[in-house]
């Protein structure tokens, strides 16, 4: 049986990424991009970086989709833990990847895994101020 990477549901700013270029695929995208304006070419070079990181077919993809992404390559911080932690990762070997600090990661993965937990229960009735 082969190894397959839990899924973690993208947010909307990852979801073309992933569909593109899959989950693996698109959280190493994401950490080499991520910040930074980018130019996705129908048809890439051979220097390309882009083409080079994901391949000459993904890169194609990529600027397929490129009317859906946004100017600016996300950084996805919360996303890319969380998916860091599905493959397996420990807290601290996700923060060096990230160059964070594994405060900040474990905070990420809280959010990423109960992002509703601060919104209110509409069920329960507001208590009162006085």
């Amino acid at each position: 049986m082969a190894d397959v990477t839990p899924y973690v549901k993208p947010t909307a700013q990852v979801a073309p990424y992933v569909e593109a270029l899959g989950q693996d695929m698109a959280v190493t995208f994401l950490l080499e991009f991520g910040g930074a304006e980018i130019y996705l070419a129908t048809s890439p070079k051979s220097r390309s970086r882009v083409a080079a990181l994901v391949g000459w077919a993904k890169a194609v993809e990529l600027a397929k989709i490129s009317d859906r992404l946004q100017r600016r390559v996300p950084l996805a911080n919360k996303w890319i833990a969380a998916s860091l932690k599905a493959r397996g990762l420990s807290v601290a070997d996700i923060a060096r990847r990230m160059r964070a600090s594994d405060v900040a990661v474990r905070k990420w993965i809280a959010e990423q895994e109960a992002p509703d937990r601060r919104k209110p229960d509409p069920d329960q009735p507001e208590l009162p101020l006085f």
